[in-house]
């Protein structure tokens, strides 16, 4: 198996890398967010252990990049962070597994092998259903109830963006990299003019919403 970890504690990384390559696995290390988003992206990998605090580059940043790119891998989200909020917070950023510093290599590798008998996600998709809206990929249309949706390019970006991470929470930020490519603080209420105009064509029509604000956190489209 090879296996990508991310994380830049030199006593957490040498545990960690020591503990897979016994077990017989091939494993890369990265120890900045930055390569490691790159190394995730280039790389072909079985498995990513990411941990959350890293340099240049968070792990829930990486996580939503990637996560936006189309790379599936499983990911185990390593944190010393472990209220139930972060946790929570860590799993609805794309994560499929979540661990709290302090831990035990044999916990982290039986959680690995359980990611690993899940069944692998489809591929190649053009559809996108959440409720009673469905977003056609081949050819960008939206319907909700089967009525057209009309989208600048913009608005569609961002409306796929929230559809392919439906139920989960997704930040300011993470719009502002994926939907925008900005890895900066524009200062301006860009995502909140454009989620006012998306929310006046996606919901505003049919009553019940789709697009939630979750205070203090982002938003999440669902039913």
């Amino acid at each position: 198996m090879r296996i990508l970890v991310i994380e830049d504690d030199p006593e957490t990384a040498n545990y960690v890398v020591s503990g897979f390559k016994e077990e017989g696995h091939a494993v890369t290390l990265e120890t900045d967010g930055r390569a490691g988003l790159l190394t995730a992206l280039d790389g072909d990998f079985d498995a990513m252990v990411l941990d959350r605090m890293l340099p240049n580059r968070d792990g829930l940043s990486i996580l939503a990049a990637a996560r936006a790119a189309g790379v599936q891998t499983p990911v185990l989200l390593l944190s010393a962070l472990g209220k139930v909020d972060d946790r929570v917070k860590g799993l609805r950023s794309g994560a499929d597994d979540y661990l709290v510093k302090p831990f035990a290599f044999e916990e982290l590798s039986a959680r690995l092998d359980a990611l690993l008998r899940r069944p692998a996600p489809q591929e190649d998709q053009t559809e996108i259903t959440v409720g009673d809206l469905k977003i056609d990929l081949m050819s960008q249309k939206v319907t909700r109830r089967g009525r057209p949706i009309v989208l600048q390019p913009r608005e569609y970006r961002l409306l796929c963006h929230l559809a392919r991470n439906a139920g989960r929470v997704v930040t300011r930020t993470m719009l502002l990299e994926n939907v925008w490519d900005f890895h900066f603080e524009p200062g301006t209420n860009l995502v909140e003019s454009h989620m006012s105009r998306l929310r006046t064509k996606v919901d505003k029509p049919f009553g019940e919403p789709l697009i939630h604000t979750v205070r203090g956190s982002g938003y999440s489209l669902h039913e």
